[in-house]
């Protein structure tokens, strides 16, 4: 960890204090920044290698408008690597670089039957599948009343409001995939009260919260899932539904992280 975050702060003098997560086939609001440096995630030491398709394996510090930014250009996914602590790095590394918020965004499948493919939802709440415990380890334990700053989100509502995004609100499900899930899979995790289901998020959301990065979360919604639609799920169906909305996906969150900078920032000088 120590090498990651000096060989990081050699390359770049920007200290932001927002990062941003980008999913699958969601990765072009990176490009809006000016001021940017790129750093391959390849180049930095012990840093986990994202090897899935629609995630560039990127970290890139720039600037929107005035604020400086930390943008997560794809992730690493549990299904990639069998490791819970290579999911969690970048976490820890925006953690240890100074961030007090994150804004995590992800590909994901409709489970609530009244969303459509290009829907846009605000993460409201998570239930975790994954069977994995990131804050093992943790002392004391951490006991989280709301994962998903409720401030925050009334600024995403805001900014949807007023560009005249629509915007769905839901609970996202995490699984570990790679495989998509069956008909009576997406049944159950329906009943347990999901709106989307996807294979990333959930993790890395209760360690940020438990190291007190305030956070917030998009889900793009990409394709409906197994029995809701008679047809085959693939993963390029994903980033073909994500590439279709980036620019409203873009604008949203640029609107947002322009908010913050109004009213955040300012207690974190």
């Amino acid at each position: 960890m120590d090498k990651s975050v000096r060989f990081i702060k050699s390359k770049t003098k920007f200290r932001p204090k927002i990062a941003v997560i980008l999913g699958s086939g969601l990765g072009d609001f990176a490009e809006t920044l000016s001021d940017k440096k790129i750093i391959g995630t390849s180049s930095i030491p012990n840093y986990p290698r994202s090897t899935v398709v629609g995630h560039k394996g990127k970290i890139i510090f720039g600037k929107l408008g005035k604020i400086q930014l930390m943008v997560f250009q794809g992730r690493v996914h549990y299904y990639e690597t069998g490791s819970i602590e290579t999911i969690l790095y970048p976490i820890r590394i925006a953690h240890a670089l100074g961030i007090k918020i994150l804004l995590v965004t992800n590909a994901a499948g409709g489970v609530n039957s009244t969303f459509k493919p290009g829907d846009i939802m605000l993460i409201e709440d998570q239930i975790n599948l994954t069977f994995e415990n990131p804050l093992k380890g943790i002392a004391p334990p951490i006991h989280h009343t709301q994962l998903y700053e409720p401030s925050l989100q009334n600024l995403i509502r805001n900014v949807a409001k007023k560009k005249k995004i629509a915007l769905r609100s839901g609970i996202y499900c995490g699984i570990k995939g790679p495989s998509y899930e069956t008909a009576a899979e997406i049944k159950m995790i329906r009943n347990f009260g999901a709106d989307a289901v996807g294979m990333s998020t959930v993790n890395e959301v209760s360690l940020a919260v438990s190291l007190g990065i305030k956070v917030a979360g998009l889900s793009c919604i990409t394709n409906l899932s197994t029995g809701i639609l008679n047809q085959k799920l693939s993963h390029q169906e994903v980033t073909e539904v994500a590439n279709m909305v980036k620019h409203v996906f873009s604008e949203l969150i640029a609107g947002f992280i322009q908010k913050i900078g109004k009213v955040y920032l300012l207690t974190f000088q």
